[in-house]
């Protein structure tokens, strides 16, 4: 099989993130998602807490303009701007490509999708589900109560969209920047791992 990277973008409470290990488990490939905090931080030697607090959130960077280098261009360790959000992110986008250049695998979040725009052999794949689809699983998970998975949807799902516009100039929820949308209340969680790796068995066998 050839090399291929799928990357997942899910709104909150679809059930994305557990597609994507279940996907890697069944392909037999790697699953990154908040691994990539820990590999930027080992590949800039920045605290990790500093990625976890800007981990796809977005709030002085709102400030400045972001160059979209995706990696191309980080800042000096001796420039004020070495921990900045932006370079920050170019470090997370960094890894990223190299994690594509090296192995097949699975990437979650964190605008993989746009950043690896324009290689060969990357599935873009946006998960998603209905409200009261995303309400039940949220409160399922964390022990909520409605109200407040209410909340936490619409705070988390915010955040996403404006750390996707801000890096990208694009919305995070259109669906001509995916290859693939699935509706997980439609779907369902089985259904959509069987319809991805039908996907990637078809596209990327030689």
């Amino acid at each position: 099989m050839q090399k291929f990277t799928v990357t997942i973008t899910r709104s909150f409470g679809s059930g994305g993130g557990a597609i994507g290990r279940e996907l890697a488990k069944r392909l037999n490939i790697d699953y990154y998602d908040r691994d990539l905090i820990k590999l930027a931080s080992e590949e800039s030697g920045i605290n990790i807490e500093l990625f976890g607090k800007a981990d796809e959130n977005v709030t002085s960077g709102l400030f400045k303009k972001y160059n979209r280098s995706y990696g191309q261009t980080l800042v000096s360790p001796y420039s004020s701007d070495f921990t900045s959000e932006t370079n920050l992110f170019d470090y997370q986008a960094k890894i990223i490509k190299d994690l594509s250049d090296r192995e097949s695998c699975i990437i979650v979040g964190r605008c993989a999708g746009e950043i690896l725009r324009g290689r060969p052999n990357i599935l873009r794949v946006f998960i998603n589900a209905d409200r009261e689809t995303c309400i039940y699983n949220v409160m399922q998970k964390y022990g909520l109560e409605r109200r407040d998975a209410e909340r936490h949807i619409d705070k988390i799902n915010h955040a996403r969209n404006t750390y996707h516009r801000f890096y990208t100039n694009k919305e995070w929820n259109d669906a001509s920047n995916y290859d693939i949308c699935l509706n997980i209340t439609e779907v369902g969680f089985e259904r959509a791992v069987d319809i991805l790796v039908k996907f990637v068995n078809m596209v990327y066998s030689d």
